[in-house]
């Protein structure tokens, strides 16, 4: 049987943050990234959904958060995700350091595979790195980053698996290629600059507990639903067991867990963020899916106060 198509990498990462307003200013006017949908957690609606990314929320530049104000704190391990990267110029990521020392945050400088990186947290646990990478592509800035310094989209993820060889064969068959191993880190990449780097930690990892300061799931882009259909065939046929595809307004997917026990989406490219509010306005307006709009009230009330500053993309 011929697999369906390979992935052209990461759709998006969400992670689990605490504080709703933290978690807004940290990515927005620490970060850069713009806010390009408020919603709510499809699954649990009094929560946030919060969805950042370039200006048009493309699929490869999103870092998405559940902030669970009154959750508990989570502790990083196997099966997880450990680490989200972004990708910044190679140029920048001394602008970078500077920055984050600034608000405070706690950087290490290394390098991985012959590129330079800073890693550190989100201020609630989240680990995070800037990769810096050769890159002539305009990076979308706003007042507190300038353009030219700007975040440029996911890098890749760092997953502690239950099982390295069998999360390495779901990653050949989505498309990965073994290019590398460094120690117990082995890299898996796609052809692509956006969320196109997979490593795999080779070493038994304590357990991990899901919480703040966690990912909660990293998902792979299709390009449409009958992807993402033959896909879902093929999880069953497998053994796996996957959701049925479900509809969250600006994509369709798939859940599953895979052998190794990481919680992975598979995600369509489609229909985009525009499909409910203005590409000049996104983020701007708490939107729903339609089967919620009746509650809109209620949820409005059960959810926390969340101011957003003015935002002004940089043309320069």
């Amino acid at each position: 049987m011929s697999l369906p198509p390979r992935t052209p990498g990461l759709h998006h990462v969400s992670v689990i943050t605490g504080s709703s307003a933290a978690t807004l200013r940290f990515y927005t006017e620490i970060f850069g990234l713009k806010l390009v949908k408020l919603t709510v957690n499809y699954d649990d609606p009094f929560m946030y959904h919060l969805y950042f990314g370039d200006e048009r929320g493309t699929p490869g530049t999103l870092l998405t958060c559940f902030p669970a104000e009154r959750g508990q704190e989570g502790r990083v391990g196997r099966p997880q995700p450990t680490a989200t990267a972004l990708s910044v110029p190679r140029g920048s990521l001394d602008y970078w350091a500077d920055r984050l020392a600034r608000e405070g945050v706690d950087v290490t400088r290394g390098e991985r595979f012959g590129e330079s990186l800073l890693a550190f947290d989100d201020g609630e646990g989240q680990p995070l790195e800037l990769v810096g990478i050769e890159t002539s592509e305009r990076g979308w800035g706003n007042e507190n980053v300038p353009r030219e310094h700007a975040i440029r989209g996911l890098y890749g993820v760092t997953l502690a698996s239950a099982s390295p060889f069998q999360t390495a064969s779901v990653l050949d068959a989505l498309g990965f290629d073994l290019v590398g191993q460094e120690g117990v880190r082995v890299r898996y990449r796609v052809p692509g600059t956006h969320g196109a780097v997979v490593d795999v930690l080779d070493t038994e990892l304590p357990f991990g507990r899901e919480g703040i300061g966690t990912v909660h799931h990293v998902a792979f882009r299709l390009p449409d639903e009958e992807a993402l259909e033959a896909w879902r065939v093929l999880l069953v046929e497998d053994g796996l067991e996957p959701t049925y595809v479900k509809d969250r307004t600006y994509f369709r997917s798939v859940y599953v867990r895979e052998p190794g026990g990481v919680l992975v989406e598979l995600a369509t490219d489609g229909p985009g963020f525009a499909i409910d509010e203005p590409v000049g306005s996104l983020g701007e307006t708490l939107q729903l899916p339609g089967w919620l709009e009746a509650d809109r009230e209620m949820i409005g009330e059960q959810l926390p106060p969340l101011e957003r500053a003015d935002e002004h993309a940089d043309e320069g």
